[in-house]
Order: structure tokens, then sequence, then C-alpha cells
């Protein structure tokens, strides 16, 4: 296989090398004959959209997926490993977005777990947090072992987990989406170690949707396409338009509209009532009390840093936390949001950040996972039509170009991205009269995140109400017509949408604690 050059750039024999590797579920081809190659001292991209296939080509070079046909050669050896484990022992250890991590132990017992110093038949802990810190020090990892994991951020416990990995000695480190909930200076210091290991002849295997990331960090990259090949190619030698062109398979004009439109407008609307006002509504230890308006055909994105209580909030206006302050007024009259079944009978819906454990059902299908919504708007003993169900997964399947187009495919099967698909349309269908969105873009490819972000538009425009979260500050730049910018859990400032507001103005809102 060569690169876009005709050369890999890449030294030596491969480390890892995958050779028309299928896979295939039922109702899903989720490999189509890929190749793959993967050498020592380099960080290799692996790029492509949500279904494109990228996890289960992860999923199969370590075991967790048998492959139906195809090689894998590790180390020059011919391998299938039989799950995680055996491919750990061979060298190939795994990061993933959500760290596999107790969070009740500590430190040196999340790096040295299974490792562990032992002597005269028992752990010589003192040994082993010695151990600890010199596989800590050798990452420039600089807390103390004895800490309890749970104390330290999620930026701290991915490189806990780095260094976990690097226990035994691994050959190869799998990266899957390990920044997407990190900030800027916590990715720089992943970078640093990153750098570290690749210096160190360690072969990285980077997973991620952050264009700018890929760029900065990666060497090589390979990208897939609806279960395909598509090419690899060296990083410098793939301007990025090129690159999302080869991910999505078409042109870049639904990008592009996106990026050049203006600000949302909307018509000022104070002389009608708002569909959902919030007046001091707040949960003690959740939220300081707020005051929000949302009103029917407006984004009111909700801006701030993680932990800043925009979950939080939105779950408050869902029913899902109750309030403890405040009230509630829905289309004009004062509610009490009992539960999330309550506010479904008020035309409430709350698409989780947590899709796949307060969303997607896994075992269902896509039909069924889409059904969910208006059968129970409709009460259990009410079964919805068989037609109109037909009718309404196909709409919604084809409305949101839901990848397979196959209403009995296993949605746990799914990517992520086409998860989010079937979760949107499960809320769509009840036709909601405000749509709570918690995260709908994060972990999705560039192509995915464009037309979730055009649905949303479109939504407002036909006058759904809309409450828009997302830690990408220019995405809630893009699609709101007003913000609430929170911090510490307490809603600071409030501001429409104009022209003259920049992300770093919001940024300064935050810093500032709405104090200008």
């Amino acid at each position: 296989m060569t690169d876009a050059a005709g050369s890999t750039g890449a030294p030596g024999a491969p480390v890892v090398e995958m050779t028309g590797i299928s896979i295939a579920f039922p109702g899903v081809k989720a490999l189509d004959g890929v190749d793959f190659r993967l050498f020592p001292g380099e960080v290799h991209a692996l790029m492509g959209e949500n279904g494109a296939g990228k996890s289960t080509l992860i999923k199969a070079l370590t075991g967790v997926y048998a492959t139906d046909s195809g090689r894998i050669v590790v180390g020059g050896q011919e391998r299938s490993f039989a799950g995680p484990a055996e491919a750990q022992a061979a060298g190939i250890s795994t990061v993933y977005q959500e760290v596999n991590l107790c969070d009740n132990l500590s430190v040196a017992e999340n790096v040295m777990l299974g490792h562990e110093v032992r002597r005269a038949g028992g752990i010589d802990w003192r040994a082993t947090r010695a151990a600890a810190r010199e596989h800590l020090r050798a990452l420039d990892v600089d807390i103390h072992p004895s800490s309890s994991l749970s104390s330290h951020s999620l930026a701290v416990q991915q490189l806990v987990a780095i260094s976990r990995a690097m226990v035994v000695d691994a050959r190869v480190l799998i990266l899957d989406e390990p920044t997407s909930s990190l900030d800027a200076d916590e990715v720089a210091k992943l970078f640093d170690v990153v750098r570290t290991l690749r210096a160190r002849g360690v072969a990285i295997l980077f997973v991620s949707h952050f264009l700018d990331q890929v760029y900065a960090i990666s060497d090589r990259m390979t990208v897939l396409r609806n279960g395909q090949l598509v090419g690899e190619y060296r990083t410098a030698e793939l301007d990025r338009v090129e690159l999302v062109q080869k991910m999505i398979g078409r042109s870049l004009e639904v990008l592009e509209r996106l990026e050049e439109s203006p600000k949302p407008q909307i018509a000022e609307r104070r002389d009608t009532t708002p569909y959902l006002q919030a007046i001091g509504l707040g949960r003690k230890g959740s939220i300081e009390p707020f005051d929000l308006d949302v009103y029917p055909g407006e984004v009111v994105g909700l801006a701030g840093l993680l932990g800043s209580g925009r979950t939080e909030l939105a779950r408050l206006l869902y029913g899902a936390d109750r309030a403890d302050t405040g009230s509630l007024h829905v289309d004009g009259d004062v509610t009490r949001l009992r539960s999330p079944r309550s506010a479904l009978a008020h035309g409430i819906v709350y698409s989780s950040e947590s899709r796949k454990t307060e969303g997607i059902i896994g075992d269902l299908t896509v039909r069924e996972n889409i059904v969910l919504g208006i059968q129970a708007e409709r009460g259990w003993l009410r079964r919805v039509p068989q037609r109109k169900a037909d009718e309404v997964v196909d709409q919604y399947i084809r409305a949101l170009g839901i990848r397979p187009a196959n209403p009995d495919a296993v949605a746990g099967n799914l990517s992520g991205g086409n998860q989010q698909k079937v979760l949107l349309a499960r809320w769509l269908a009840t036709a909601p009269k405000l749509l709570l969105l918690d995260e709908p873009t994060r972990g999705i490819d560039v192509g995915a995140k464009a037309e979730i972000q055009r649905l949303v538009a479109e939504l407002a425009e036909q006058g759904m109400a809309v409450v828009f979260i997302s830690a990408e500050l220019e995405e809630v730049l893009r699609l709101s017509h007003r913000l609430a910018v929170l911090r510490d859990r307490r809603k600071v400032a409030e501001l429409a949408n104009t022209d003259d507001v920049t992300t770093d103005a919001v940024v300064d809102l935050i810093a500032s604690g709405g104090q200008q």
C-alpha cells in the first residue's frame, strides 16, 4: 500500500499489518476488505465518518471482534487474538474516550493493576507505589501515586491510563478519542506524552474528530468510508479540504454553507409568550437559581466550560431532576414536571449527552429505538399501529441519513454518530415543541456534525424552540439566537448573539463571571 506521494514515509517493517479485513453484523457490512499498517515510532490517525469502520477495525485488531476474513500480523507473526487480554500480552494497549479505570483505587493501584510487586506471597505496596512513580515520571506525570484517582481530573486520569498501558511495555498504543473532554492545556500535555512515546519507538494509533489535533500530532493517516479503505496518506501531503472530501465522499458544499452563513436572526418576540420560562429555578448542590426564557422558533445556546452546570440546567427543564426552588412555566402556565414522561406530555424532549447510558438501547433495532418515543407518549397499552411505525421510521431514516438505512439493524452495532441520529429521530417523531440537545455533535464526524447543525437550524425556522449545549463555542455561536453563559453551576450572563459577539467575548464572560 502506498500513500498519496507513492511512499509510506515510515522506516522498516510495520509492527501491525492488517490485510483484507472483513466483518459483517446482521444488516451491517462493517468492514469490507480493509488494509491497514502501523509502523514503530509514528502517530497514525485513523480517519472517517461515524460508521466508516474505525471502531470495528480497532476491535478486530484487539480481539474484541472476530474477523470474517483477512489476516492480522503483529511483530511479523500472524495473530488471532481471543480478546483484549491476549492483545495486551502481545504489546497492544488501548486507552478509550471513557477511561476504563477504578476511581475508588489509588493512582498506584490503577497504574500497577495486575502487575503489583509481589514478595513472600503478598503485595509489597511500598515497592508497588515506587514502581508506579517511575512509570508516571517516565511520562513526566507529576502526581502522588498514593492519591485517590477520583481526586484527579479526567485529563490526569487519561495519563494514568497511558502509564498503565506502558507498564506492560506496549509496542502499540491505541488512543480512541482521548481528547473529547479535555481543554486546550490538557490536550497539549497529552500530546507531550504522545511525542515522548513516539520518540521511544511506540506505534500510536490515534482516533479523533478534531482535525486541528490530527494535523498537529499525526505523521500518517488512513481514511475509511462506509467500511472500505479510501487510502493511506502522509499527513503533511493531504490538506484538510481533501481529507474531509475523502471522509464524506462528497463535496464540502454543506460545510461551506454552514461556515459562510450569517449568524441566525430571529424576529423580536417579546409580544409573544415564551414556550418555556424558568423563574428562579434551581436545585441545591446542582445549579444555582436561574431565569431563562425560550421562545418558539429560537435556539438558546448554553455556553460554559465542563462542569459549569449546562447539563444540570437542561435536566431541570426536562424534569429528569426535581427543582427545589423557583417555578417553571410551559406555554404560559405554571407547570411542575415530575418526570421525563410529564415533560414529554408537555412537548418537551431531551437528547442526553450520555447516549449510551441514557439514550440508545443497544439490544433493540433502529426501528424499535425510534418508535420508543411515540409509544411512550401513547402509553404502553396502546400499541403504535405497524403502518404508522413503518412510516415514521422510514421518514426519519431518510431525513437524518441514518446508516445503514436498515430499520432492522441492531442499534448497538451502529457508529456513535448514527446512534445519535437514531436518538434524535426518536424524539422528533413525537413532534415536540421544545427540544433540549445536550452535546448532540460530540464525538461524531464532520459530515454528521454538519447535518445535525443544519437540522437544528431548520427545526427552529419551522417554529420549534431549541436549547442547544455544546463544548465547542464556535458551534454554539453558529446556531444560537441567544446565549446563556454559565460558570461554576451558575448562570452569569445572557446576551443576544449579534454580529459583534465572538468566541473571545464569550470566553471573557466565562472568565469574569459575567462582570464586564
